[in-house]
């Protein structure tokens, strides 16, 4: 079983389309979404969810009205302003507080308590493609990386129940700490970017917290015929480092009716029989790319 990451240095480079595409054109696997902020997979893979558990990311502070006397020492000492007098009582403001205990410490008549706080969901799913796990972080809920170590726990145990071939994970963009725990422990990551200013800037960023976990890359242009120039000037930075260019996808106005229909560009259908766009023989000769260098990975 190997494990293919899809990354992006930034947020609307067509990661999740292209995660969709390769999970259509894939067999035997498994696919997460770990872009648990905003997870979006689901709506292209229209999953039927079978389980559902909510995740605990977090505690948050709660005041015993009765054991209280609002000598308001809580409220001095809280440093993220999460604690304030409501009709003469002290009250938590739950999406203020960072759970942090101080007003535990400080309290004087024991009135302050820490209690487990439901932070997201996390749901089990079939699709036609095969099995899904994905995730839903609350707003303003943190914590992230600890529910995408949940969402790739779960798909491993799957894939090793289902003695899968691949577990294709849908990453999310950034650098952060939701992208460091994806990137743990894959075999290889895809990374998506675009010819841009920020695409080429954030391609570089990404690139450089993938190298230092030692995680071996692919890179993937997408809307390359956009601007020539930059897409160039990214296939020099993938030369200059070593990295292999897995293809250039070009902009396609169909995988904007594909999305549109909640359909993988490549299963689009047109007229009533099934047709592959540009864009779509562009991710199937990337996936085939891909399974290359997984293939030699594995030798």
């Amino acid at each position: 079983m190997q494990e293919l990451l899809i990354i992006s240095g930034k947020g609307g480079t067509g990661k999740t389309s292209i995660t969709a595409g390769f999970a259509a054109l894939a067999r035997n696997i498994v696919i997460a979404d770990c872009d648990v902020d905003a997870a979006n997979l689901h709506m292209l893979l229209r999953p039927v969810t079978y389980h559902t558990e909510g995740f605990i990311g977090s505690q948050k502070a709660e005041i015993d009205p009765h054991k209280c006397t609002n000598c308001r020492t809580c409220e001095e000492h809280c440093r993220f302003d999460a604690i304030k007098i409501l009709n003469a009582h002290s009250v938590v403001i739950a999406m203020a507080c960072e759970g942090c205990g101080v007003c535990r410490l400080v309290c004087p008549e024991g009135a302050v308590t820490l209690e487990d706080h439901m932070s997201g969901h996390l749901f089990l799913s079939d699709t036609r493609y095969g099995p899904l796990v994905h995730a839903r972080l609350g707003i303003a809920e943190e914590n992230s990386g600890k529910l995408v170590a949940k969402v790739r726990e779960n798909a491993r145990l799957i894939a090793e129940t289902q003695d899968s071939d691949y577990i294709i994970i849908d990453g999310p963009p950034g650098t952060g700490c939701p992208v460091i725990s994806s990137s743990s422990g894959v075999d290889l990551a895809l990374i998506v970017t675009e010819p841009t200013v920020a695409g080429l800037h954030d391609l570089k960023r990404v690139h450089r917290l993938i190298d230092h976990f030692a995680v071996p890359a692919m890179v993937c242009i997408n809307k390359w015929d956009l601007d020539k120039e930059y897409a160039e000037e990214i296939e020099t930075y993938c030369r200059h480092h070593k990295i292999e260019l897995a293809g250039r996808i070009p902009f396609d106005r169909g995988v904007v009716s594909a999305l549109a229909k909640g359909l993988p560009a490549v299963d689009y259908e047109i007229a009533g029989a099934p047709q592959l766009a540009g864009a779509g023989h562009a991710i199937q000769h990337v996936w085939q790319a891909v399974l290359h260098r997984l293939s030699s990975l594995s030798a």
